[in-house]
């Protein structure tokens, strides 16, 4: 399995509670249907998965016109 994602607060409050429910179906036996809870926890670690790329690409992308920006400045202080 990939390496899960940093959650924030709020995306590891929803996996609790979706587990916690989950859980709460299991005692009630093993016919019980949970893929719609395990449809959720799906869909919240694919978006923290998704927030974290975005956020690497745009730090990324800060980094390299701060590199641009410093070279800039350069030129035109000799």
């Amino acid at each position: 399995m990939a390496k899960d994602p940093k959650f924030t607060a709020k995306e590891t409050a929803q996996l609790g509670w979706y587990i916690g429910r989950m859980a709460k179906r299991g005692i009630a036996g093993d016919n019980v249907h949970q893929g719609d809870l395990e449809r959720k926890v799906e869909r919240i670690i694919d978006g923290a998965r998704e927030r974290e790329a975005q956020q690497a690409a745009d730090q990324a992308e800060a980094e390299k016109a701060a590199r641009k920006a410093r070279a800039s400045n350069g030129k035109t202080r000799k």
